[in-house]
């Protein structure tokens, strides 16, 4: 039997004779929950199973500089990188790993030509494809952005005497409740982190209450205020142009863009807009594409390269494009918060002075909306109440304006936090440094 290369480079990995207690879990789990993670195709198995060699092309393998490895689950994780990675390559070489294939995208497109930075894909959490990954990478210190907490890769790390810990960390409510079920199972693995910085207090106590020590833990803030450009732009981009120009979007009429967009949200915002105003409609996930396109008869999409003068109904069903597309809103409505997906990130419109409108169902983000609300810079409406919203905005060109440019003071208020955490990854990797050179056996918990 012929097996496609991917399905050789797994059951190769899958061959590997070392195993522990938490790989004889991870098999029954993994086949109850096969009809779930099978039904959105997977790229990448080989690397998946630790085979990142060619992944690392661009660092040099025998250069003296600390490796730093950021690991970014997705799309969102990995734009929280954007302004670290940069000052981070000054001093060290940096290694950033994705779980996703369309985070793996996203990093490649931002930091793909950035000296002394690779991008790789992340280990499946069994115990012998960790230790080939650690082997061929070798962090000098690990940082998981905002959190994702795989018992047998921090355990390893552990063992390896690598720094480990949570950078741009959050736990929300939500997603609390779930890890306090397994707090029993998880506390040990949470007791292994050397550090924790972490966005808020409430994040903190809810990490602390899983198991890091207090004394590792310091709130830092979001590094997601850092990722974006807070300044006054006067003109839209040479991007935003040819997106706009590509659709055929008029720029000299009104334009809403429904960014991050949900199951049932594309109707309702459809109908939510006057039919004579422009409504752009980014879903989050590529793999509803379809479903959003025929939920808006007409509208038209990106991918397929037409323009229809006259239309009013657009989709951008790309990946990359929606922040230049923010740049063209008269007003912002930032999608899942309408139903119950617990939101999107309302930062990147903010920055860029918009007027932000979102759903009232937004736990996923409630530091940034605290933020936003606390300084009059976004509205939270429901879903009887959008389309009144909108269209005073739209007929209210200084409440629009206010509104901008407070959301614009909020986003700069925020922004530091990238300092800080370099300052606390360069710590660590000094610390692991002064304990090999010295002799010293490095502990953690």
């Amino acid at each position: 039997m012929i097996l496609p290369q991917d399905s050789k480079s797994t059951l190769r990995a899958l061959s590997y004779p070392i195993v522990n207690a938490l790989d004889l879990l991870y098999i029954p789990l993994a086949l109850l929950s096969a009809p779930f993670w099978m039904r959105k195709k997977r790229t990448g198995w080989d690397q998946r199973c630790g085979h990142v060699e060619s992944m690392l092309d661009g660092l040099a393998m025998d250069s003296s500089k600390k490796r730093v490895m950021l690991h970014a689950v997705s799309v969102g994780e990995v734009n929280a990188l954007r302004s670290l990675v940069p000052v981070l390559v000054e001093q060290v070489d940096v290694i950033v790993s994705v779980t996703t294939d369309t985070g793996l995208k996203q990093a490649q497109s931002i930091f793909g030509e950035v000296d002394g930075c690779a991008v790789v894909r992340y280990p499946v959490d069994c115990s012998w494809m960790v230790k080939r990954f650690l082997d061929i990478v070798r962090p000098d210190v690990v940082g998981l952005v905002e959190l994702e907490v795989w018992p047998n890769f921090i355990k390893m790390s552990a063992k390896r005497e690598i720094p480990i810990g949570l950078i741009n960390g959050r736990l929300s409510e939500r997603s609390f409740k779930g890890y306090r079920m397994l707090r029993l199972v998880l506390r040990a693995t949470f007791a292994r982190l050397c550090f924790a910085c972490v966005q808020d207090q409430d994040y903190a106590d809810r990490i602390e209450a899983m198991g890091v020590l207090r004394d590792r833990i310091s709130i830092t803030g979001s590094m997601k205020w850092d990722s974006v450009d807070a300044s006054v732009h006067t003109e839209p981009s040479e991007r935003a142009i040819e997106i706009a120009d590509g659709m055929g979007i008029d720029r000299t009429k009104p334009i809403v863009v429904a960014g991050s967009t949900g199951p049932g949200e594309e109707s309702m915002l459809s109908r939510a807009v006057p039919d004579d105003v422009q409504l752009v409609i980014a879903p989050r996930k590529t793999e509803r594409f379809d479903e959003a396109s025929a939920s808006v008869p007409g509208c038209v999409r990106r991918s397929v390269g037409e323009r229809r003068p006259g239309a009013t109904r657009f989709m951008l069903d790309t990946i990359g494009e929606l922040s230049a597309m923010y740049e063209l809103a008269e007003v912002v409505v930032v999608g899942r918060s309408f139903f119950d997906l617990y939101g999107s990130d309302p930062i990147e419109p903010a920055a860029l002075g918009k007027p932000v409108l979102m759903g009232p169902a937004y736990g996923d983000f409630e530091q940034a909306v605290g933020v936003l609300e606390e300084g009059e810079a976004i509205k939270i409406v429901d879903r009887t109440s959008i389309d009144s919203a909108i269209n005073t905005l739209l007929g209210d060109p200084e409440l629009r304006r206010a509104m901008g440019d407070r959301a614009r003071a909020c986003v700069r208020a925020q922004q530091g936090a990238s300092t800080t955490h370099l300052d606390v990854l360069l710590r660590e990797a000094r610390r692991r440094e002064s304990h090999e050179s010295g002799g010293k056996s490095f502990k953690q918990a």
